[in-house]
């Protein structure tokens, strides 16, 4: 079996008390944490320094353009002979299904994916398309605004919802090696809430209610023994300064990394919110030292033929990120993909890109110091 590239970080990292300038002795004294957690914590810290970052796919393995469930396969991969070096699932619906996700993919294989993705030295990390608790709609129902203080203490949807959160936790900490070892991920509910298309959004809670609910789903999972998590904050492009970036942050106590979710339309406006955003986001990562990574982009089927190289690069190359991901490669909907595929116009720019020293693929890993 092969040694993932976390656990040999953890002999040369020991407990993770020394990385970025003290940051991670101060966390640790403030939440129980892994050692496989820690030297995740550190890798992120470490690549934007070595002027590196890892690519991600959404749903990279279990579905792509022609296929659905195949063993070992990937677009990515079948493009560039190599996954990513970040994948992301996501958990919605498990509170309601119980063995499969919001695009029917069974979480038993998701649990596959993760620890093979760790054993081979990536990265995952999860989002939570969560139901909406009190219409029983999907997250995208924003038809009542009280939802989010429904589910906090003293909510007629509390209990409920601490059952959902519940099974979010004995999922993650079912994900598992062989030996036992829980494996760490990245953890990033309640994103892009800037906007208001989900339940938590801007508009459909106060700002102390969403800084609640994100402190009542930390508290719960490390309740839970889910202390192999990290957190990721990522909001949308919509905050214009660092002040309304944080406006809702819940705190250095819990989040470890800062992110956005930045999706191309018009190239103009993408490359300047993007470039804003990331600008803000610097700015952040250095006042509350944490690390920093593009956490959703990409360009709906990517009609542009050198997009890798000549409209992402040139943005996020001027930042110090841990990694971008892009979304997913849907097969159940037509013209909704991110990744290029065998045969794609981009393919060959993305080729371009991947050869690149500075874009970390699950190969390369192995070789982060």
């Amino acid at each position: 079996m092969k040694i993932s590239n976390f656990l040999l970080s953890i002999m040369a990292f020991g407990l993770g008390m020394t990385a970025c300038g003290g940051q991670s002795e101060n966390r640790l004294t403030l939440r129980e944490q892994t050692s496989e957690a820690s030297a995740m914590l550190e890798i992120f810290t470490k690549l934007p320094q070595q002027r590196q970052f890892m690519f991600g796919h959404h749903d990279d393995p279990v579905y792509g353009i022609g296929w659905d469930g195949d063993s070992a396969r990937s677009d990515v991969k079948s493009v560039c002979g190599d996954y990513p070096a970040m994948m992301s699932f996501d958990l919605g619906r498990i509170e309601i299904y119980g063995d499969k996700n919001l695009d029917n993919v069974s979480l038993d294989r998701i649990r596959q994916e993760v620890v093979a993705q760790y054993e081979r030295g990536g990265m995952s990390s999860f989002s939570w398309h969560v139901d909406n608790p009190v219409t029983g709609k999907d997250s995208w129902d924003v038809s009542d605004s009280t939802v989010v203080k429904s589910v906090l203490p003293g909510g007629v949807n509390h209990d409920k919802f601490m059952g959902w959160l519940d099974k979010v936790a004995d999922y993650l900490n079912s994900i598992q090696t062989p030996e036992g070892v829980k494996v760490p991920v990245l953890f990033r509910p309640w994103h892009e809430h800037t906007g208001s298309w989900f339940w938590w959004g801007q508009n459909l809670c106060s700002t102390e209610d969403y800084k609640a609910l994100w402190r009542m789903t930390y508290e719960r999972m490390q309740e839970k023994g889910a202390t192999q998590l990290l957190y990721a904050y990522s909001p949308g492009t919509e905050p214009k300064d660092s002040v309304e970036y944080l406006e809702r942050y819940p705190g250095d106590d819990i989040i470890d990394l800062i992110g956005v979710d930045a999706y191309q339309f018009d190239k103009e406006a993408y490359v300047k919110s993007l470039d804003n955003a990331l600008t803000i986001m610097s700015q952040v990562s250095k006042a509350h030292k944490k690390v920093m990574a593009v956490t959703e982009t990409g360009y709906e089927t990517i009609p542009d033929s050198v997009w890798w190289t000549q409209t992402l690069m040139p943005v996020i190359e001027k930042y110090p990120i841990s990694y971008v991901l892009v979304w997913r490669n849907a097969r159940e909907r037509e013209n909704h993909y991110y990744a290029p595929y065998p045969g794609h116009s981009s393919a060959d720019d993305f080729l371009n890109f991947y050869n690149d020293s500075r874009t970390l693929f699950a190969g390369d890993m192995k070789n982060v110091k």
